[in-house]
């Protein structure tokens, strides 16, 4: 049976509240704290509007916008195909705590997945789209310890550190929460599709956005809140200077969260943002235990993990030609060019970059941007 089912009549009058123009989070909470319920506010004379809303407001409110047969009915259908969906409205019984304590907690959210998540204690992991390869696997090897831990890992879906974020909370008993910046019906980006179908078999997609509503630029720093707001806290793993991901730890910030940060080479710009972070007060972490030491003790946590004791990523040379191995020592984990390690060994341009093609194949060297490479530790 569905969680806390909604009746037709209830959700129409939620949803022509929400579409109504002109009235926003704001006065939607104002009229909801004076008379309860979005029904409550359909039930007044049309005057007695006047007392809560400006002319232009209660003139809006009085007209059924355009488009709310058509939404109300896709909606009523998409909750009767699924018993994973269903909508959480503020003051429900189950509506997480931790999101209701900040500045501005959604008034509905469209679920779909596992809504008991919502009462698990949660971290954000958040990102660069287009983190390096050892962004990427810090993303995920820090959610999977974490998530192993019994932390719901929470992220927004995105390319890049999100996408690993969740494959790593997926692949822990804490699983992962996706919140999505357009309808839950529009899963954006399209080649996260698989990964939303993992994350709703397994996870919990959310979104505040209804049904049909497209990619749009202003929706996901708005849903960021979201993302803050659910977790205990929020891990930030690579992100350059002008980066939603800072937006995020901002949010979690002001909420009362702790913030932590992933420290990168001073030569990467994807770290700038995670360095700026720590010079602020955040937390400089180099394993999921530096995450843990800071969250209050978690129910049931499972016994001490080696995963979140020690570095979740260490460098590996076991298996390795000794040539091989010989490049990697001298790489060190910095990026690098082919001329750098040239000079660095005396080898002749062929067979280093044979040696580095070789090293690409085993998964321990990664190509960058600008001809550099960059030496991966793995887990």
């Amino acid at each position: 049976m569905r969680s806390n089912p909604i009746e037709y009549a209830e959700l129409a009058a939620w949803l022509r509240l929400l579409e109504t123009p002109g009235i926003g989070w704001e006065t939607a909470q104002r009229l909801l704290q004076a008379l309860g319920s979005p029904q409550a506010v359909f039930d007044l004379p049309g005057q007695a509007w006047h007392d809560l809303l400006s002319p232009k407001q209660a003139l809006a409110l009085s007209r059924e916008p355009t488009h709310l047969p058509d939404l109300l009915a896709r909606t009523w259908q998409w909750l009767q195909e699924d018993e994973a969906r269903s909508l959480l409205i503020l003051g429900d019984a189950d509506y997480p705590p931790a999101l209701l304590a900040t500045a501005d907690p959604p008034l509905l959210l469209y679920l779909e997945g596992q809504r008991e998540l919502l009462a698990r204690p949660a971290l954000a992991v958040v990102g660069s789209r287009n983190p390096s390869a050892q962004g990427q696997d810090n993303a995920q090897a820090f959610a999977q310890a974490l998530s192993e831990q019994g932390l719901t890992i929470v992220s927004g879906l995105a390319l890049g550190v999100d996408g690993a974020a969740h494959r790593g909370g997926l692949a822990g008993r804490g699983s992962t929460i996706a919140v999505l910046g357009t309808g839950l019906d529009q899963i954006y980006p399209k080649r996260h599709q698989r990964l939303a179908a993992e994350i709703k078999a397994q996870g919990l997609l959310i979104s505040e956005y209804s049904l049909g509503t497209p990619a749009l630029a202003p929706n996901f720093p708005r849903r960021n809140r979201i993302i803050a707001g659910l977790g205990l806290g929020c891990l930030v793993v690579e992100a350059a200077l002008q980066s939603g991901s800072l937006i995020t730890a901002r949010l979690a910030s002001e909420a009362g969260r702790e913030v932590f940060a992933i420290p990168g080479s001073i030569h990467s710009p994807q770290s700038r943002g995670c360095h700026a972070l720590i010079r602020q007060g955040a937390k400089l972490v180099e394993t999921a235990a530096d995450v843990l030491d800071e969250l209050p003790p978690l129910p049931g946590s499972a016994a001490p993990n080696p995963a979140a004791e020690t570095t979740p990523l260490t460098p590996q040379t076991d298996g390795i030609p000794p040539a091989q191995a010989q490049v990697l020592a001298l790489m060190g984990f910095e990026p690098v060019s082919l001329d750098q390690l040239m000079a660095r060994g005396g080898w002749a341009a062929a067979d280093l970059s044979a040696h580095l093609l070789e090293l690409e194949l085993l998964g321990e060297v990664a190509r960058l941007a600008g001809q550099l490479f960059q030496r991966r530790a793995r887990a």
